[in-house]
């Protein structure tokens, strides 16, 4: 299925709480020297318009990053995640958001590797050019094999063959539409073999909270996956709807986390709530768990150490 378009959610909720996580991860690993690679099982386009297009069509950003732009009383941590969006837009209007793709690339070192996959035709073209407008403006051109690889593909299968990675360190994000039922049970499955494949690496899974069943399972089924530790974090807008229709809260499902992370987020997202929330249903979740192999006591991500 092939119908979905992320531009219509650019820079809404949804994403302020994915890329804020996302940044986090980021600057942890990059806390030591070993080159890491960093692979996007859902990339999308990679870069944004908010004023043209589906974007200005749906306003999602409205929910979400618009109402940060002015803020000038943000934590830290979250101020520097601010501060990456207002640099893509030199006249300090809010016209241009970045996608998970574009902050990775931004954020990662020239040792670092991204690995993104997207399925979409027109996305994939997009993302594609996107990269190469950027490439060309930086002096660096893109070839096979190099820092940046970007394929048309199944990022789900594509996981398989790229773990684990030659440095032994990894961000995995896997972010997909969640559009038809059997997305829910292609994450359980993907990670249930990556982590047999590379049980240290860190998976960071963003996931909506909706009505549908698949949906509120989903966040049970990966605390029980055979990782070390895990963290779950939810923010939503609203309480309820009464139809029970639109997105107003999601998760993001963390596989081996860093241990600073629970910490950052309890001090960022009572801030987000009072910001974004819309009514009294407005609020966060915040759990943390382990899941020590036997015999071996209780794991920790190898980059904690």
């Amino acid at each position: 299925m092939l119908s979905y378009r992320h531009a219509f959610h650019a820079g809404n909720h949804a994403d302020v709480l994915k890329h804020f996580v996302l940044m986090q991860l980021i600057r942890h690993l990059q806390q030591k020297d070993t080159p890491f690679h960093y692979i996007d099982t859902h990339a999308g386009a990679g870069l944004y318009a908010l004023d043209q297009g589906y974007a200005a069509k749906s306003r999602e950003a409205d929910t979400g990053i618009a109402q940060l732009w002015q803020r000038k009383d943000l934590p830290l941590p979250l101020a520097e995640y601010l501060q990456f969006v207002r640099e893509m837009n030199a006249d300090r209007k809010l016209r241009h958001y970045p996608g998970s793709p574009w902050i990775a690339n931004a954020l990662l070192r020239d040792q670092d590797r991204l690995r993104l996959f997207e399925l979409h035709p027109t996305d994939n073209k997009i993302l594609c050019d996107n990269f190469r407008e950027l490439e060309k403006q930086q002096g660096r051109p893109r070839g096979r094999g190099t820092r940046v690889m970007i394929e048309r593909g199944d990022g789900f299968a594509a996981l398989r063959a790229l773990l684990p990675p030659p440095s032994r360190r990894a961000l995995v994000l896997i972010d997909p539409p969640y559009e038809v039922k059997t997305d829910y049970r292609s994450v359980l499955d993907t990670l249930d073999d990556a982590l047999k494949r590379f049980p240290t690496g860190t998976y960071a899974i963003w996931y909506p909270v909706l009505q549908r069943n698949e949906s509120k399972q989903l966040q049970n089924r990966l605390k029980r996956l055979p990782a070390a530790s895990w963290l779950d974090v939810t923010l939503s807008i609203t309480g309820p709807m009464p139809d029970g229709f639109g997105l107003r809260a999601s998760g993001m499902f963390v596989l081996n986390p860093p241990w600073t992370l629970a910490a950052t987020l309890n001090e960022v997202m009572p801030f987000l709530v009072s910001v974004l929330g819309q009514d009294a249903g407005a609020g966060f979740t915040l759990e943390t768990g382990e899941n020590p192999a036997p015999g071996k006591g209780k794991g920790r991500n190898a980059d904690d150490d």
